[in-house]
């Protein structure tokens, strides 16, 4: 891989977030002669003149955007507004600051929120255009699949070569748990870890906990866009993911065990499950570019527990949407 990577200038945009800092160990293990990762107080993607200014600056043979503003489901409930529009400003401005200045290597990281509520599962990339988004989900998710038109179109009209993938949920050490922002991982692991300190005989969780989802280490997906980003050159969107469905029932009780915390789970039914299931074909990332998905779950939670036990007070801090 070294010898793709030796001669590029890389730009990674989001690349102090979650995902973009485990992509940024990787990529500075592979030596490019030059890459930054700046972030949004360098440069606000939301104002093409700022996207412009970063591509002015850093002049970048190959881009990676990560950049996007994310949260759980009451998040989503909270700012839906926010989470549309600057998901398709930053994402927008980026894609075609990249078409003006003839960028030859364009990655943009979509979401597995864009596709339809009741797809099939596994979801095939096929599959996004056959219904309307799991309602908390829709407005970040049209937000990123706008982008996904705007790359074909491009191609089509521009022969811009841009690549669009779709990881499915992501999990691990550098996550965020305040929880305003965190996802259900972090966000379990800090109810669990606040109960068992307290000496709490139980947490409560949202919904019924019939729900499915999928859950993709944040290595392993910094590995598949890299892989990507060196193989991949077509139209046609792909997923990222390691086809293992697991139900939200058995997710609590996975990580309680982790967390060791052996009390009551008491479930608030009030409160929305999202999507009922979430699980990718992850063929077209095989036979594309070679991914696949390597870090068994329960070790991949090990892991994350025990980072979160040992930065608490920078994991908690990351309450920012960026």
């Amino acid at each position: 891989m070294k010898g793709f990577w030796a001669n590029k200038r890389v730009l990674v945009t989001g690349g102090t977030g979650f995902l973009g800092q485990a992509l940024c160990r990787l990529l500075d293990g592979q030596e490019p002669a030059y890459w930054a990762a700046p972030s949004r107080t360098d440069y606000d993607l939301c104002h093409s003149e700022e996207a412009a200014k970063l591509l002015a600056d850093t002049e970048p043979d190959t881009v990676i955007h990560l950049a996007a503003q994310v949260g759980g489901i009451g998040a989503n409930q909270q700012r839906p507004a926010d989470l549309y529009l600057n998901n398709l400003l930053m994402g927008t401005n980026i894609i075609e600051q990249c078409r003006l200045a003839a960028t030859d290597r364009l990655v943009v990281v979509g979401t597995i929120c864009s596709y339809p509520k009741h797809t099939p599962v596994p979801f095939q990339e096929e599959a996004l255009w056959t219904g309307y988004p799991e309602e908390t989900n829709a407005p970040y998710g049209i937000a990123k699949l706008a982008q996904l038109v705007q790359l074909q179109a491009n191609r089509t009209q521009y022969q811009q070569q841009g690549i669009f993938l779709m990881p499915t949920n992501l999990y691990g050490p550098g996550d965020k748990f305040h929880p305003t922002v965190s996802h259900v991982i972090p966000a379990l692991i800090k109810k669990c870890v606040d109960a068992v300190e307290q000496g709490q005989s139980s947490i409560q969780v949202w919904g019924t906990g019939t729900a499915s989802r999928e859950f993709l280490y944040v290595d392993d997906a910094a590995r598949g866009i890299m892989a990507a980003t060196e193989h991949y050159r077509g139209a046609e969107p792909v997923n990222l993911g390691t086809n293992r469905e697991i139900v939200i029932k058995e997710l609590v009780d996975n990580i309680a065990e982790t967390c060791r915390f052996d009390g009551r789970i008491e479930w608030n039914t009030s409160q929305p499950d999202g999507q009922p299931r979430r699980c990718v074909d992850t063929t077209r990332a095989k036979k594309l570019f070679g991914f696949e998905a390597t870090t068994e779950f329960k070790k991949g939670l090990e892991l994350t527990y025990e980072w979160y036990i040992a930065n608490r007070q920078q994991a908690e801090a990351l309450h920012s949407w960026d």
